[in-house]
């Protein structure tokens, strides 16, 4: 019967070559987060229930607690981004990697002699996870980085031969786009103006990573529909599960996401956030990211999130929670809100600004939606 293996160790040699031992045997594989606390990390391993544990020294051991077995097939279980609650294991299947990798790489037109991936975002997640897979699935060249750090980054097309990379917005603005073929950029909403080699993509753990890109559009094998302003996916790379056996998808396959978009014409699609950020002030929609993406302009705002919270009278307001460019001289409400004018109806300008030193984010840039206060 195929076991499940908690890799409980830094990215590298080690990882990927234990990866590679799983995969050969048929077990399937979970990745631990190298950056919680050992408690946390246990209570994690138990979670996900699996039959041994590889340390940090490469060496294989039974875990003590509760097993569950996977089924043949079976790759990978990943932990969600867990940005308002607890995370779950998504089970993805080896034909799923294999028919995502396949749709990527056609995308990204790759060379299997001159390209070369680098994983330099956390493995606990897909976003680095996937270089990972992809890489070995495709035999394709690889390089692995316990975290990322912006010079060793910059200089890895000169120094390892890099061409493609998986990134998010927070680790691209420290470093140059030049030099890499193509960036693949994942993670958080992004706004900004981007060099042509940066690819923005659309995905979630449950559909093995991106797969809406903003240079051709959906993967191919992949389905987009919108419902009920809702996305929905349907293709090969789905998951099989959760690890807790429950299947998200519909009798017919789909996947509804939860996050709310909309479809141009010619097939484009915007995503305006998770259904449960969306504000309705007034009786009117307010989708934060527009509000972010506005207030992210006025020269006093180094970061800012923005969400919904009760009020009597509009049924939600509009809260912005900013971290000032300068402490000591920080941006007043009526100046946000004159500077948001210039950008959105009035009735999406914040009504309640919270001045704070720092926002949560998850490693993939996320906002820990959770860890917001009122005051």
């Amino acid at each position: 019967m195929p076991e499940l293996v908690a890799l409980d160790l830094p990215g590298g040699p080690r990882f990927v070559e234990a990866l590679r031992r799983l995969w050969a045997r048929g077990d399937a594989a979970f990745p631990v987060d190298q950056r919680l606390p050992a408690e946390a990390r246990k209570r994690v391993i138990d979670a996900m229930a699996p039959a041994k544990v590889v340390r940090s020294d490469g060496e294989e051991g039974a875990w003590d607690g509760q097993r569950e077995p996977t089924e043949p097939g079976d790759a990978l279980v990943v932990a969600t981004s867990g940005t308002t609650g607890e995370p779950r294991g998504v089970v993805l299947t080896h034909d799923a990697l294999a028919a995502h990798t396949n749709a990527v790489h056609a995308r990204l037109d790759l060379d299997v002699a001159t390209d070369r991936w680098l994983a330099c975002l956390p493995l606990s997640h897909i976003g680095g996870l996937g270089v990972v897979c992809r890489a070995l699935i495709a035999g394709v060249g690889l390089d692995v980085i316990r975290g990322f750090d912006a010079p060793a980054v910059g200089r890895a097309p000169r120094e390892l031969g890099t061409t493609l990379v998986s990134l998010v917005p927070t680790a691209l603005d420290r470093l140059s786009a030049a030099g890499f073929r193509w960036i693949v950029l994942g993670g958080s909403g992004d706004d900004r103006d981007r060099p042509t080699n940066v690819l923005r993509t659309y995905g979630l753990t449950e559909s093995g990573g991106g797969v809406y890109y903003s240079v051709g559009g959906l993967l191919d094998g992949t389905e987009l529909r919108v419902v009920d302003d809702e996305i929905q996916l349907r293709g090969r790379t789905l998951l099989r599960a959760y690890r807790d056996g429950t299947d998200p998808r519909t009798a017919d396959g789909w996947l509804p996401t939860g996050d709310l978009g909309s479809l141009s014409s010619d097939g484009r699609l915007t995503v305006h956030g998770r259904r449960a950020e969306l504000i309705i002030t007034g009786g009117e929609n307010v989708w934060p990211a527009e509000v972010e993406a506005a207030l992210a302009r006025h020269p006093q705002v180094a970061d800012v999130v923005v969400a919904g919270r009760p009020d009597p009278e509009w049924g939600q307001r509009v809260v912005a929670w900013v971290v000032p460019t300068v402490s000591a001289d920080p941006p007043t409400l009526d100046a946000l809100r004159a500077h948001a004018k210039e950008h959105l109806p009035p009735y999406a300008c914040p009504r309640e600004l919270i001045l704070v030193d720092h926002l949560a984010k998850t490693a993939l840039g996320k906002l820990r939606r959770s860890e917001l206060h009122d005051t």
